[in-house]
Protein backbone atom coordinates (compact mmCIF):
# COMPACT_ATOMS: atom_id res chain seq x y z
CA UNK A 1 0.00 0.00 0.00
CA UNK A 2 1.48 2.99 -0.76
CA UNK A 3 1.79 5.86 1.23
CA UNK A 4 0.42 9.52 0.22
CA UNK A 5 2.43 12.27 0.97
CA UNK A 6 1.68 15.95 1.67
CA UNK A 7 3.66 18.57 -0.41
CA UNK A 8 4.95 21.98 2.03
CA UNK A 9 4.92 24.97 -0.15
CA UNK A 10 6.96 27.80 1.88
CA UNK A 11 4.75 31.42 0.82
CA UNK A 12 5.84 34.07 2.40
CA UNK A 13 7.95 32.55 5.47
CA UNK A 14 4.88 30.37 6.27
CA UNK A 15 4.32 26.58 5.09
CA UNK A 16 0.81 25.69 3.68
CA UNK A 17 0.59 22.05 3.39
CA UNK A 18 -1.21 20.73 1.04
CA UNK A 19 -3.32 17.22 0.71
CA UNK A 20 -3.01 15.12 -2.32
CA UNK A 21 -5.57 15.23 -5.03
CA UNK A 22 -8.48 12.80 -4.32
CA UNK A 23 -11.83 12.01 -6.01
CA UNK A 24 -14.61 13.27 -4.00
CA UNK A 25 -16.94 11.06 -2.14
CA UNK A 26 -19.78 9.48 -4.18
CA UNK A 27 -22.36 11.63 -3.82
CA UNK A 28 -20.63 15.11 -1.83
CA UNK A 29 -20.74 18.30 -3.34
CA UNK A 30 -17.40 19.95 -4.87
CA UNK A 31 -15.93 22.78 -2.59
CA UNK A 32 -16.74 25.90 -3.84
CA UNK A 33 -13.74 28.33 -5.39
CA UNK A 34 -11.64 30.41 -3.88
CA UNK A 35 -11.74 32.57 -6.85
CA UNK A 36 -14.88 33.72 -9.03
CA UNK A 37 -13.84 35.80 -11.63
CA UNK A 38 -16.01 39.16 -12.40
CA UNK A 39 -17.48 37.78 -16.08
CA UNK A 40 -19.03 34.27 -14.42
CA UNK A 41 -22.40 34.01 -14.02
CA UNK A 42 -21.72 33.23 -10.19
CA UNK A 43 -20.18 36.81 -9.85
CA UNK A 44 -23.65 38.48 -11.11
CA UNK A 45 -25.33 36.54 -8.04
CA UNK A 46 -23.13 37.65 -5.77
CA UNK A 47 -23.01 41.29 -6.92
CA UNK A 48 -26.91 41.47 -7.00
CA UNK A 49 -27.62 39.78 -3.27
CA UNK A 50 -24.82 41.56 -1.72
CA UNK A 51 -25.35 43.86 1.11
CA UNK A 52 -21.86 45.25 1.57
CA UNK A 53 -21.64 46.81 -1.94
CA UNK A 54 -22.18 50.54 -1.37
CA UNK A 55 -18.32 51.34 -2.13
CA UNK A 56 -18.48 49.09 -5.42
CA UNK A 57 -20.48 52.02 -7.51
CA UNK A 58 -18.40 54.63 -6.70
CA UNK A 59 -15.10 53.21 -7.24
CA UNK A 60 -16.27 51.17 -10.50
CA UNK A 61 -17.15 54.83 -11.62
CA UNK A 62 -13.44 56.01 -11.17
CA UNK A 63 -12.03 53.01 -12.12
CA UNK A 64 -8.54 53.09 -14.24
CA UNK A 65 -6.01 50.49 -14.98
CA UNK A 66 -2.39 50.84 -13.40
CA UNK A 67 -0.01 52.20 -16.21
CA UNK A 68 2.55 49.99 -15.27
CA UNK A 69 3.94 47.62 -12.90
CA UNK A 70 4.61 49.28 -10.52
CA UNK A 71 2.14 51.49 -9.67
CA UNK A 72 -0.76 49.29 -8.39
CA UNK A 73 -0.52 51.33 -4.89
CA UNK A 74 -0.66 54.57 -6.95
CA UNK A 75 -3.32 54.08 -9.05
CA UNK A 76 -5.57 52.54 -6.07
CA UNK A 77 -4.91 55.66 -4.33
CA UNK A 78 -6.27 57.63 -7.18
CA UNK A 79 -9.38 55.94 -7.60
CA UNK A 80 -10.19 56.36 -4.18
CA UNK A 81 -9.28 60.06 -4.17
CA UNK A 82 -11.07 60.56 -7.14
CA UNK A 83 -14.39 58.31 -5.45
CA UNK A 84 -13.57 60.51 -2.04
CA UNK A 85 -13.92 63.94 -3.89
CA UNK A 86 -15.73 63.57 -6.56
CA UNK A 87 -18.44 66.81 -6.79
CA UNK A 88 -16.64 67.97 -3.40
CA UNK A 89 -16.14 71.29 -4.79
CA UNK A 90 -14.50 72.24 -1.83
CA UNK A 91 -11.56 70.56 -1.93
CA UNK A 92 -9.37 71.87 -4.74
CA UNK A 93 -8.18 69.14 -7.41
CA UNK A 94 -4.89 68.50 -9.36
CA UNK A 95 -5.06 69.15 -13.15
CA UNK A 96 -2.08 66.86 -15.00
CA UNK A 97 -0.71 68.68 -18.21
CA UNK A 98 1.14 65.59 -19.62
CA UNK A 99 -2.11 64.36 -20.75
CA UNK A 100 -2.26 67.20 -23.44
CA UNK A 101 1.06 67.49 -25.08
CA UNK A 102 2.78 71.28 -26.20
CA UNK A 103 1.66 70.36 -29.83
CA UNK A 104 -1.84 69.83 -28.84
CA UNK A 105 -2.32 73.11 -27.32
CA UNK A 106 -1.33 75.35 -29.98
CA UNK A 107 -4.18 73.83 -32.29
CA UNK A 108 -6.78 74.74 -29.10
CA UNK A 109 -8.74 78.19 -28.75
CA UNK A 110 -6.73 80.80 -26.69
CA UNK A 111 -7.72 80.61 -23.12
CA UNK A 112 -9.42 77.33 -23.35
CA UNK A 113 -8.49 74.85 -20.96
CA UNK A 114 -8.52 71.27 -21.71
CA UNK A 115 -7.79 69.70 -18.79
CA UNK A 116 -10.13 67.88 -15.81
CA UNK A 117 -9.41 69.02 -12.64
CA UNK A 118 -8.82 64.92 -10.93
CA UNK A 119 -6.12 62.86 -9.09
CA UNK A 120 -3.91 60.92 -12.11
CA UNK A 121 -1.23 58.33 -11.50
CA UNK A 122 1.03 60.87 -12.06
CA UNK A 123 -0.42 64.01 -10.58
CA UNK A 124 -0.75 62.20 -7.27
CA UNK A 125 3.00 62.37 -6.59
CA UNK A 126 2.85 65.90 -5.70
CA UNK A 127 5.22 68.06 -3.18
CA UNK A 128 3.29 66.44 -0.07
CA UNK A 129 3.57 62.73 -1.28
CA UNK A 130 6.67 62.55 -2.61
CA UNK A 131 8.34 63.82 1.04
CA UNK A 132 6.76 60.23 1.98
CA UNK A 133 8.35 58.48 -0.97
CA UNK A 134 9.46 60.06 -4.23
CA UNK A 135 8.40 58.84 -7.71
CA UNK A 136 12.05 57.44 -8.61
CA UNK A 137 12.21 55.68 -5.13
CA UNK A 138 9.13 53.83 -6.15
CA UNK A 139 11.46 52.25 -8.91
CA UNK A 140 14.40 52.45 -6.90
CA UNK A 141 16.30 55.13 -6.26
CA UNK A 142 17.77 55.51 -3.21
CA UNK A 143 16.47 57.62 -0.85
CA UNK A 144 19.79 60.30 0.38
CA UNK A 145 23.25 60.04 -0.64
CA UNK A 146 23.74 56.98 2.10
CA UNK A 147 20.22 55.23 1.61
CA UNK A 148 19.16 51.85 0.15
CA UNK A 149 17.16 51.00 -2.76
CA UNK A 150 13.61 50.37 -1.66
CA UNK A 151 11.64 49.47 -4.80
CA UNK A 152 7.46 49.68 -4.57
CA UNK A 153 5.40 50.64 -2.17
CA UNK A 154 4.33 49.11 1.31
CA UNK A 155 1.15 49.50 2.67
CA UNK A 156 2.59 51.79 5.78
CA UNK A 157 4.41 54.20 2.99
CA UNK A 158 0.87 54.40 1.31
CA UNK A 159 -0.66 55.26 4.29
CA UNK A 160 1.84 58.17 4.60
CA UNK A 161 0.94 59.39 0.53
CA UNK A 162 -2.46 59.19 1.13
CA UNK A 163 -2.95 61.26 4.65
CA UNK A 164 -0.47 63.60 2.98
CA UNK A 165 -3.36 63.99 0.45
CA UNK A 166 -5.10 64.81 3.17
CA UNK A 167 -6.88 62.09 3.80
CA UNK A 168 -7.62 60.35 7.10
CA UNK A 169 -6.19 56.95 6.89
CA UNK A 170 -6.24 54.05 9.45
CA UNK A 171 -3.39 51.19 8.91
CA UNK A 172 -4.40 47.40 9.52
CA UNK A 173 -1.38 45.47 9.76
CA UNK A 174 -2.33 41.76 9.94
CA UNK A 175 -0.29 40.39 12.89
CA UNK A 176 -1.49 38.06 15.49
CA UNK A 177 -2.82 41.11 17.54
CA UNK A 178 -5.49 41.49 14.75
CA UNK A 179 -7.98 38.20 14.68
CA UNK A 180 -9.96 36.98 11.50
CA UNK A 181 -13.56 37.38 12.97
CA UNK A 182 -12.61 41.16 13.81
CA UNK A 183 -11.30 41.79 10.31
CA UNK A 184 -13.81 40.66 8.49
CA UNK A 185 -16.51 42.87 10.42
CA UNK A 186 -14.30 46.01 10.12
CA UNK A 187 -14.29 45.45 6.43
CA UNK A 188 -17.85 44.25 5.85
CA UNK A 189 -19.00 47.32 7.63
CA UNK A 190 -17.03 49.77 5.78
CA UNK A 191 -18.18 48.33 2.44
CA UNK A 192 -21.80 49.16 3.19
CA UNK A 193 -21.04 52.29 4.76
CA UNK A 194 -20.94 55.46 2.41
CA UNK A 195 -18.20 57.43 1.69
CA UNK A 196 -14.72 55.38 3.14
CA UNK A 197 -12.64 52.71 1.80
CA UNK A 198 -10.96 50.07 1.86
CA UNK A 199 -7.34 49.13 0.05
CA UNK A 200 -5.74 46.01 0.62
CA UNK A 201 -2.32 44.98 0.27
CA UNK A 202 -2.12 41.18 -0.17
CA UNK A 203 0.30 38.07 -2.03
CA UNK A 204 -1.12 37.05 -5.01
CA UNK A 205 0.82 33.03 -4.74
CA UNK A 206 -1.25 32.55 -1.56
CA UNK A 207 -4.26 32.76 -4.09
CA UNK A 208 -3.22 30.85 -7.11
CA UNK A 209 -2.43 33.71 -8.71
CA UNK A 210 1.13 34.69 -10.58
CA UNK A 211 2.90 37.75 -8.96
CA UNK A 212 3.77 38.69 -5.72
CA UNK A 213 2.78 41.41 -3.60
CA UNK A 214 0.04 43.68 -4.85
CA UNK A 215 -2.64 46.63 -3.74
CA UNK A 216 -6.14 47.25 -5.05
CA UNK A 217 -9.28 48.47 -3.87
CA UNK A 218 -11.95 46.09 -2.13
CA UNK A 219 -15.50 46.63 -3.64
CA UNK A 220 -18.54 44.34 -2.13
CA UNK A 221 -18.94 41.26 0.53
CA UNK A 222 -21.17 38.43 -0.48
CA UNK A 223 -22.54 37.09 3.09
CA UNK A 224 -23.19 33.64 1.76
CA UNK A 225 -20.50 32.55 -0.25
CA UNK A 226 -18.08 34.81 2.40
CA UNK A 227 -16.12 36.57 -0.44
CA UNK A 228 -14.74 39.90 -1.08
CA UNK A 229 -14.49 41.82 -4.40
CA UNK A 230 -10.84 42.60 -5.06
CA UNK A 231 -11.58 45.34 -7.73
CA UNK A 232 -7.84 44.41 -9.20
CA UNK A 233 -6.29 47.79 -10.70
CA UNK A 234 -4.44 45.42 -13.12
CA UNK A 235 -6.83 45.13 -15.49
CA UNK A 236 -4.02 43.99 -18.14
CA UNK A 237 -2.76 40.89 -16.98
CA UNK A 238 -5.83 39.88 -14.34
CA UNK A 239 -9.81 40.08 -13.42
CA UNK A 240 -11.65 41.60 -10.89
CA UNK A 241 -12.55 38.50 -9.05
CA UNK A 242 -14.66 37.58 -5.45
CA UNK A 243 -11.60 35.87 -3.16
CA UNK A 244 -13.28 33.24 -0.36
CA UNK A 245 -12.62 35.65 2.96
CA UNK A 246 -10.46 32.93 4.76
CA UNK A 247 -8.08 33.02 1.82
CA UNK A 248 -7.93 36.52 1.60
CA UNK A 249 -7.10 37.36 4.81
CA UNK A 250 -4.29 34.63 4.80
CA UNK A 251 -3.06 36.28 1.69
CA UNK A 252 -3.28 40.06 3.59
CA UNK A 253 -1.23 37.92 6.48
CA UNK A 254 2.04 37.27 4.54
CA UNK A 255 5.48 39.22 5.68
CA UNK A 256 6.35 42.24 3.17
CA UNK A 257 9.62 44.12 3.52
CA UNK A 258 9.14 45.00 7.30
CA UNK A 259 6.09 44.02 8.50
CA UNK A 260 3.19 42.18 7.60
CA UNK A 261 0.68 43.66 4.64
CA UNK A 262 -2.68 44.52 5.89
CA UNK A 263 -5.46 47.13 4.69
CA UNK A 264 -6.19 50.71 4.90
CA UNK A 265 -9.63 52.42 5.89
CA UNK A 266 -9.60 55.54 3.64
CA UNK A 267 -12.16 58.60 4.36
CA UNK A 268 -12.17 62.00 4.02
CA UNK A 269 -10.00 64.32 6.25
CA UNK A 270 -11.39 66.69 8.22
CA UNK A 271 -9.68 69.91 7.49
CA UNK A 272 -11.73 68.64 4.01
CA UNK A 273 -15.07 67.92 5.57
CA UNK A 274 -15.07 70.91 7.83
CA UNK A 275 -14.38 73.46 4.31
CA UNK A 276 -17.23 71.34 2.60
CA UNK A 277 -19.68 72.48 5.87
CA UNK A 278 -21.96 75.04 5.42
Amino acid sequence: MKMLRTTLLVLGGGLAAFAPMTAPARGSKPAPPVIVTFTAPESIKRLERSRHKVDFFHLSNQFESQGNKAFCGPTSSVIVLNAVRMGNDAVAKPQDPSLVSAEDLEQLPPGFDPLFHRYTQNNFFDARVQEVKARAEVFGQPRGEAGKSDSGIQLRQLAGMLAAQGLDVKLRILDDSLKDAAVREELKQNLKTQGDYVIINYFRPVLGQQGGGHISPLAAYDAKSDSFLVMDVNATDQRWVWVKASALLASMRTPDVQEHRGYLLVTEGKPAQARDTP
